[in-house]
């Protein structure tokens, strides 16, 4: 029984496999493997239900190395993508393949029909998001280790967001639920316009964050000591490797997947704080985030769901996050509620009761009235849409 809690988080290295293997099998084969892969993810947390188990593990290092291992999956299926629309066979990747396996994935990519290059760029976001970003925003958190700090930047990279790593560390975590933090969604804003508002403000919100910090040591902003530069040359060095693989189609279609699952961060911010309301005087609490345990989601990126717990103690290490059953609840998993938020009239519909019952069983008295100011600022913008 021990060895599955350590087995269960292997799902995303098994679903990035899976996917390399989609892509190199080509025609249908491709097609029929990318909406695999949606439905896993969204079907496994409808039936598989909440995992609220709390294993004692005896062996961390194990969690730890199953971390860092992202960075060489994501990288395969990265490299495996931006060689199915190359012209050429960089590193002789498809003859190697062919040769150990017996099967032609250069003929097989020519096969490869528009919906499956369609499916493939909206699943590279997801997988950018789930193996990058979740990864990565673990990696990042653990500000004492430099091995796991360089491989979540990397890990970052891939969506040209290493300033993620600055932001979220020291500002989300610290206005969070409050107007001064620009990943939380007010209430009545729609997921595209908070894809754009928290993505500029964040990266705006790390480079301030960067330049105190150098200033504190007495450190040039623009130098080699700078996080946000140096992190933002790591994205500048895949685009150049992409284009040495395949040119300027390669290099676009990198940026599109890599800003989709930019995106996909800033959907999943959305969802775990949308409407949430504090006073910025009182400490952060389990009630300050959305929280799901269902369990797909939580395996497949490493209890990153545990939200609630996450955001009380950002300093805990992803395998003794709490499950809090009680606190408040998203719609469903991350893929689910991310498909949900998509269609702003059916998430309002969905989340006007979640926060009317927030507001009732989880606010303090001073968060009632900032609810209610929250609530108003909500009707005004919605009558000047």
């Amino acid at each position: 029984m021990k060895l599955l809690h350590y087995l269960k988080y292997f799902i995303f290295h098994a679903v990035g496999l899976f996917t390399v293997a989609s892509i190199l099998a080509g025609g249908d084969l491709t097609v029929y493997g990318m909406l695999m892969v949606f439905a896993f993810y969204i079907l496994g947390d409808v039936l598989l239900g909440d995992d609220t188990s709390i294993p004692d593990f005896g062996h961390p290092m194990i969690l730890t190395l199953q971390l860092w291992l992202a960075l060489p999956l994501l990288t395969l299926v990265m490299f495996t993508m931006v060689w199915s629309v190359c012209s050429g066979d960089p590193l002789g990747y498809g003859a190697l393949v062919t040769q150990l396996t017996g099967y032609d994935v250069l003929a097989a990519r020519e096969t490869i029909s528009t919906t499956g290059y369609a499916l493939m760029m909206l699943l590279s976001g997801l997988l950018i998001a789930i193996m990058g970003t979740a990864t990565g925003h673990e990696l990042t958190h653990r500000t004492w280790d430099p091995v796991s700090m360089l491989i979540g930047r990397w890990l970052l990279a891939y969506s040209f967001d290493t300033g993620f790593a600055v932001e979220h560390v020291y500002g989300h975590h610290r206005y969070v639920s409050t107007v001064n933090d620009p990943a939380t969604a007010p209430r009545g804003r729609n997921v595209y316009s908070h894809i754009i508002s928290s993505g500029i403000k964040s990266n705006i919100g790390a480079w301030n964050l960067e330049r105190e910090r150098l200033a504190r040591r007495g450190l040039p902003v623009f130098s080699y000591h700078n996080n946000v530069i140096r992190g933002h040359l790591m994205s500048v060095a895949l685009l150049v490797a992409a284009y040495l693989m395949g040119g300027w189609l390669a290099v676009v279609f990198f940026t599109v997947c890599g800003l989709w699952g930019k995106a996909i961060l800033e959907i999943v911010n959305y969802m775990e704080h949308y409407g949430m309301v504090r006073d910025p005087a009182t400490p952060v609490q389990p009630r300050h985030s959305w929280n799901t345990n269902k369990r797909i989601t939580s395996w497949s990126m490493f209890n990153l769901s545990r939200h609630s717990h996450h955001h009380a103690q950002g300093e805990v290490p992803f395998h003794e996050l709490q499950p809090y059953p009680d606190a408040p609840m998203m719609i469903g998993g991350y893929v689910s509620t991310l498909s949900v938020a998509l269609i702003p009239p059916l998430w309002f519909r969905l989340m006007e009761p979640k926060l009317r019952d927030w507001d009732e069983r989880y606010a303090t008295a001073e968060e009632r009235v900032l609810a209610a100011e929250a609530d108003a600022r909500a009707e005004l913008r919605s009558s000047w849409a």
